[in-house]
């Protein structure tokens, strides 16, 4: 068993950095979002749904990594602030199909100058952004990936 250096501290750990990132991105887009009745996390979903509605529940957890116990609350938020609808499906009951009214689609314009507004905050060019999220993008792939092979092998 490899046991981590115990010389290691938690600031020398990438997802100590990537935890604080998270973190400071959040102080940047409370204040963004807060005049508008957003959290960060109903952003991120009403931005998928900006792109792609309707969509189903498992939809938005697959483009958004959040789990159904997690969005399950959080659209109920959104649904209570007239920004979405949910309905089950017809031909299955278990699926619930996520919708804008045309208050949620509204937001989307609302919410025009977020993007810019939190690039400029990075300090950093476009092309800079662009490399880090292909990095960013990399290393997720390869967590999911070895995450995907350890509940394969718990499974089995």
């Amino acid at each position: 068993m490899n046991l981590p250096d115990p010389c290691l501290t938690p600031e020398d750990m990438l997802c100590f950095d990537v935890h604080a990132l998270n973190q400071a991105f959040g102080r940047v887009y409370k204040p963004l979002l807060a005049p508008l009745g957003l959290t960060y996390p109903q952003y991120v979903v009403m931005s998928v749904l900006w792109d792609a509605a309707p969509l189903a529940v498992g939809g938005i957890g697959r483009r958004t990594g959040m789990e159904t116990s997690t969005l399950t609350p959080l659209l109920k938020r959104l649904e209570a602030q007239d920004l979405v609808t949910r309905t089950r499906a017809r031909e299955d009951e278990r699926r619930v199909e996520i919708a804008l009214t045309e208050a949620g689609q509204a937001m989307a314009a609302r919410t025009a100058h977020v993007p810019e507004c939190v690039g400029r905050a990075t300090g950093m060019t476009e092309a800079e952004i662009a490399g880090l999220r292909a990095t960013l993008g990399r290393l997720r792939r390869a967590l999911d990936a070895q995450s995907g092979a350890n509940s394969s092998r718990s499974a089995g």
